[in-house]
């Protein structure tokens, strides 16, 4: 089968981090397009995929929490780009929309008859979309796609809260392989905490996009009161949000926190930074669709603390195989770390179940397995077509 996967952008998002792995596994008759050029594009073309870049920046307009002026003002841009899409989708099996606006303008670019997945990764609720997007997204969701795969429970609840249909959903969680956290020596290790200054003393890594709704700030606070430990923010701003980084280095300045916290920006040794750590946090002030670098600490050995919210709490099994703090606490994220560094041996056990789940839920091989099951319920239909048009 022929499968045209489209994304809105060429960043390398939670999303994109997420689908990669299939893709490099299932290169074979697939072909990408994304609506943003960007470090996801050579990935792409390196696994011999062919990727189209339809470029149009007036798209960028339209955000999470955009009302319907925004909306308006950017049909002729989706006009266009339908236009494109339409001509490039007709000469494929199945089309499978990695995002929501890929999704929305698939729907309007996919002939009569042709299987439309819709990956879901966001959890639609008031926190994270405006009204109108959430709307827009339900409606196009129950008319046009042919099934829904979602990250998690918590973002197929939000769909069907929201009014979605049940009956096309299909959860399939993300998933990671272990190998590229085995393989990182512990020269490395001892080369990197060197490189980040914080080698003699507890360090804590919070990797990601760098946003409010992330809640980098909430963890800075949470280092006031743990003396001596610093903190490493891996990533940085992705949708216009540079202005959250400033008031990240600000409260950085501190005197209660100064030289403890160490900016690192976009990175690509992921794998080797989550090793180097004592502790990982994810600190998100808002549920979180699935959590991808939850299970990615967990992996590598590290005891995780997040945020109990969304598809964290389908991750993590609290005070088993890590640890769960009220969203945006900054007091009790504290005494979390604290405890943690006070008993090494508890924090070592958390870290060794954590790693033991991650690999047995959510490996690459349920990702796999889950995704070539929701393809394939499209196999008889499109068997069916061909059988059809051959006898004409």
């Amino acid at each position: 089968m022929k499968i045209l996967y489209i994304d809105q952008t060429g960043q390398l998002g939670g999303g994109e981090l997420a689908i990669l792995p299939w893709l490099r596994a299932h290169s074979e008759n697939a072909r990408v397009v994304l609506f943003e050029d960007g470090p996801f594009r050579p990935l792409l073309e390196e696994c011999g995929i062919p990727v189209d870049v339809f470029a149009l920046d007036t798209l960028k307009g339209v955000r999470r929490e955009s009302g319907i002026a925004s909306i308006f003002s950017s049909l002729p841009a989706f006009a266009s780009l339908r236009s494109r899409l339409a001509k490039l989708a007709g000469g494929f099996d199945i089309l499978y929309t990695n995002s929501q606006k890929a999704f929305l303008l698939a729907a309007l670019s996919k002939r009569r008859g042709q299987p439309l997945i819709w990956h879901l990764r966001d959890i639609l609720t008031a926190e994270h979309f405006s009204p109108i997007l959430r709307k827009i997204a339900v409606f196009a969701g129950n008319r046009y796609a042919s099934v829904v795969i979602v990250n998690s429970h918590a973002t197929a609840e939000s769909f069907v809260a929201a009014g979605g249909l049940r009956r096309k959903v299909r959860v399939v969680h993300d998933g990671v392989s272990p190998q590229p956290f085995d393989s990182v020596v512990p020269e490395t290790i001892a080369m990197l905490r060197k490189e980040i200054g914080s080698d003699l003393r507890p360090t804590i890594g919070v990797f990601g996009r760098l946003s409010p709704w992330k809640g980098q700030h909430i963890l800075l606070e949470a280092l006031s009161s743990v003396p001596d430990a610093h903190v490493v923010l891996i990533g940085d701003a992705l949708f216009g949000e540079s202005a959250y980084v400033e008031t990240l280095k600000a409260r950085a300045s501190q005197s209660d926190i100064t030289g403890r916290v160490h900016f690192l920006g976009f990175r690509r040794d992921i794998p080797e930074l989550m090793k180097a750590m004592d502790i990982i946090v994810h600190s998100s002030t808002s549920a979180e669709p699935f959590g991808l670098v939850i299970v990615e600490g967990m992996l590598a050995g590290k005891p995780v603390i997040a945020t109990r919210a969304g598809g964290a709490v389908e991750i993590i099994q609290d005070g088993e195989s890590g640890t769960l703090v009220t969203p945006g606490a900054a007091s009790e994220l504290g005494a979390a770390i604290r405890r943690l560094l006070a008993e090494p041996v508890e924090a070592e056990r958390i870290a060794q179940a954590g790693r033991r789940r991650a690999e047995r839920v959510f490996s690459l091989e349920a990702l796999f397995q889950g995704i070539s099951t929701v393809i394939n319920e499209f196999k008889p239909r499109l068997s069916g077509q061909s059988s059809s048009s051959g006898k004409h």
